[in-house]
């Protein structure tokens, strides 16, 4: 992401609550939170992130996150070819979340699932893992009357394809869009299994200069064009890749009207009324 290590956890300062950290707080934890580096360093993940810490901290979830400590994943280096420096940063990441106590990791992007939950057994990492759709709606009773301001948007939801077909999670992400009030949820007519790639797996998050050069139009572009055909005004997302890959989309295909929003934002305005 062309940052320090050392400004990893630089977000936390601003997002409104406060956010323990492993190292500091010196003891076991019902979740360990990983970030991620998307939503530790790009702006508009990092608006994901606050979300989030502020959803768990008003449920009350007794979690952490690594802070400085935490690197990447490094699944899209793996899938790129890199496999040794995957080896490297997995062996690290083991060995880190080893060092500490915690009951379930949850995680800001499905690629982070794939990898810990799919990749990382081979390397000797068998922990609980969840994207953080499915643990949120596991406190829907809890969370839901929590979710007081009405967001009147007619809102499409993009399926990940790391959380959907590769890891089979479709109902949670609809069940959290459906809670809010006001949202009317209408579907893109490739949805769940059928949904279609943002174009940002295998590697393709960046590439995407070498693609538009050799492709009539991005698979992202296809995607938006999708979604603004529903006549929704916001497409939600549930992967920090698709936020900045759909609004350069949007732009691109002429579908401004189009807000992209993490399903985490969505749920943090309908709790503070923003």
């Amino acid at each position: 992401m062309g940052q320090p290590q050392r400004k990893r956890d630089a977000w936390i300062k601003d997002a409104g609550v406060e956010i323990p950290v492993m190292k500091d707080l010196g003891r076991k934890v019902d979740v360990l939170w990983y970030v991620g580096s998307y939503p530790s360093y790009h702006p508009r993940g990092i608006d994901a992130a606050s979300a989030a810490a502020r959803i768990f901290t008003a449920l009350g979830i007794d979690f952490a996150i690594l802070g400085k400590e935490e690197k990447d994943d490094a699944d899209s280096q793996r899938l790129a070819g890199e496999k040794g420096l995957f080896e490297m940063m997995t062996e690290y990441n083991i060995e880190t979340f080893n060092k500490y106590e915690w009951d379930e990791l949850v995680v800001t992007g499905p690629h982070e699932l794939n990898a810990f939950k799919n990749v990382y057994p081979k390397y000797g990492f068998e922990r609980p893992v969840v994207h953080y759709t499915t643990f949120l709606a596991r406190h829907l009773d809890k969370l839901k009357p929590m979710l007081k301001h009405p967001v009147n948007k007619k809102i499409t939801y993009h399926d990940p394809c790391y959380l959907g077909r590769h890891n089979g999670e479709y109902d949670a992400p609809r069940q959290l869009l459906e809670a809010i009030p006001g949202v009317e949820l209408v579907e893109m007519g490739r949805n769940r299994e059928n949904g279609y790639c943002c174009g940002g797996g295998g590697g393709g998050m960046w590439m995407d200069s070498f693609t538009a050069k050799h492709t009539n139009m991005r698979l992202s572009e296809k995607r938006a064009m999708e979604a603004a055909s529903t006549g929704a005004n916001v497409l939600a997302v549930a992967c920090p890749f698709e936020v900045s890959r759909f609004s350069d989309a949007v732009k691109s295909t002429g579908n401004e009207h189009v807000d992209v929003l993490d399903i985490l934002e969505l749920l943090d305005r309908s709790m503070r009324g923003e």
